[in-house]
């Protein structure tokens, strides 16, 4: 043990290694902030969280199997060799936990009227079907909740496998790996990088098609895409790696630098043609109507309806506002009883009016 324990001291890595790790750390802090701040998720794409957090879970467990054997040393060095020694583990440990936090951000703030369909009712009128919410959950919010879960399961299943081989297949030589671990190591690895090859193609797409920044942010990535380089040296740099290890970080940096300009040219087209990053108008609309019209495209109410819902609501208080002042009780009709067709001509109206509350 105490020839195989013994402490490398590598200056200009562990440097390397500790502006990454308070690096990666800001470079995230604008997408989390972001997506609190604006309380929407919009823009995201599911498949790359999922995607995502998969290819960094593995090439996590992967470094922690290819140094394993530095970890064991932790038992006969000291604190400050320990960390020097395992601060390869931590960093990339870090940029699992950031990513995997975007993802619960995900799915804490994601779009409400985005959630659950809707229903387009005919209003048996002029005005435009209005917009009714359904309790069936919307199909990208159904899949988002799956490949939550998918993730959840993804890193249960591959950290009990690792302990599990890490924990009873010994190698005869404690220098070297057993080849069980060495195939497990490079499942992993090759895995990783699979994933994130894929990971930022669904982005891409949805991105492309939505022709809006959205939730994205663009400070992360002006921080992240060239600190991919750094990440590749500071991991290939750490003893008992392999290119299995750091091929990961290479190749997210590569589609992660494309998402950056696609993003930069929408931003650009946005500020063109007047709108934000969600696609709302920059310039407020400012009215006094109590009806609500929210933002986006595929939620709220339409602005012709809402004017509708607002005159009626007034129409129906001044009515009720009237019948106050002359003392009708809540069971006098709104209008007196003069005859039988007026009777029924009454009674039709109020049904009218009944059915007309319901539709809303």
């Amino acid at each position: 043990m105490s020839e195989t324990c013994v402490p490398h001291h590598d200056y200009a890595a562990n440097l390397l290694t500790g502006f990454l790790c308070i690096g990666i750390t800001i470079s995230y802090l604008p997408q989390h902030l972001r997506i609190i701040l604006t309380k929407s998720s919009e823009g995201f794409s599911p498949w790359f969280l999922l995607l995502g957090s998969t290819s960094s879970a593995s090439a996590m467990l992967n470094i922690i199997v290819m140094q394993w054997g530095i970890v064991k040393c932790c038992r006969v060095l000291s604190f400050g060799n320990c960390v020097e020694s395992v601060a390869g583990i931590f960093q990339v440990f870090l940029t699992w936990f950031l990513f995997v936090l975007i993802l619960v951000l995900y799915m804490i703030y994601y779009p409400r009227h985005l959630k659950y369909a809707e229903l387009d009712v005919d209003m048996h009128d002029n005005r435009p079907p209005h917009h009714i919410k359904t309790p069936v959950p919307n199909d990208e919010w159904r899949l988002s909740i799956i490949l939550s879960w998918v993730v959840f399961l993804h890193i249960l299943f591959i950290t009990f496998v690792t302990f599990l081989l890490l924990s009873t297949k010994p190698s005869p030589d404690p220098s070297r790996r057993s080849t069980q671990i060495s195939l497990w190591a490079t499942f992993l690895g090759v895995t990783s990088a699979a994933l994130a090859t894929l990971q930022y193609l669904p982005q891409l797409t949805k991105t492309y098609r939505l022709k809006l920044v959205g939730a994205l942010s663009i400070k992360s990535m002006l921080m992240q895409s060239p600190g991919a380089v750094l990440m590749v040296l500071s991991v290939a740099l750490r003893p008992d790696t392999n290119w299995t290890t750091w091929l990961v970080y290479a190749v997210a940096g590569i589609l992660q630098g494309a998402l950056l300009i696609m993003c930069i040219c929408w931003r650009v087209r946005q500020r063109r043609l007047g709108i934000d990053d969600f696609g709302n108008p920059l310039a407020s609309l400012d009215t006094d109507s109590p009806a609500d019209v929210t933002r986006g495209p595929d939620g709220g109410m339409p602005l012709e309806v809402a004017v509708d819902v607002a005159v009626e609501a007034d129409l129906r208080d001044d009515l009720v506002e009237a019948v106050a002042v002359e003392g009708a009780s809540e069971m006098t009709p709104l209008l007196a009883r003069k005859s039988q067709s007026e009777g029924e001509e009454e009674q039709s109206g109020s049904r009218w009016f009944e059915w007309l509350r319901r539709t809303r």
